[in-house]
């Protein structure tokens, strides 16, 4: 998976302050609406494709882009929430944006015995250790993102290792994501950093 979030060289901070104040009217109610919906129907598919991995080790491949797109507009939406990126995030499964990307490569062949292992104890050796870490991390990432918020009131420019440690934070649980969603074998390391 390779998971980018472009530093802007300048932000506005017109649309900093408009989102803070606004950005739950304009950006997260029709964002969260449609994705509650969309978010029943990727649920529908991880079943299917949990059966489909269970009787031929294959993750169908339209319904894997699906769910890849579904990943694609929470990234959207999650870098502007967390003001990493200027910009109205698009909506949709197949919307772009050029302030972020993600790339996950189909997997062929997914193990059988894996999934099962997944379903059956996957809270318990990637949840609690990946969710326990994840947990301060996330804590860590909110007190970053606030003072982010005074440096580009300030200066326009977001501090470059904080918008590194942000991006890596979304990263890490996008790994998480992947591998309990069923979209890949690779366990998801307990890192940000780019691979």
């Amino acid at each position: 998976m390779k998971l980018t979030i472009q530093h802007q060289e300048r932000f506005s901070r017109g649309e900093l302050i408009l989102r803070t104040f606004l950005g739950w009217l304009y950006i997260a109610i029709p964002h969260f609406f449609l994705l509650f919906f969309v978010g029943i129907w990727s649920g529908i598919i991880t079943f299917i494709a949990l059966l489909s991995i269970l009787f031929t080790g294959r993750y169908p491949q339209s319904m894997f882009e699906f769910q890849v797109g579904l990943m694609k507009w929470q990234l959207r939406l999650n870098a502007r929430i967390m003001n990493l990126a200027d910009g109205y995030p698009a909506f949709g499964i197949s919307g772009s944006d050029e302030s972020t990307n993600l790339e996950v490569e189909y997997p062929d062949r997914l193990s059988r015995g894996l999934l099962i292992v997944k379903v059956l104890f996957g809270w318990l050796y990637v949840g609690i250790p990946h969710g326990f870490i994840l947990f301060f991390r996330m804590i860590a990432t909110q007190v970053l993102a606030f003072l982010a918020w005074w440096v580009v009131l300030i200066t326009a420019k977001y501090p470059e290792s904080f918008h590194e440690f942000v991006t890596g934070t979304i990263r890490w649980s996008y790994r998480v994501t992947l591998y309990m969603g069923l979209m890949s074998d690779d366990y998801p390391p307990f890192s940000g950093k780019e691979i």
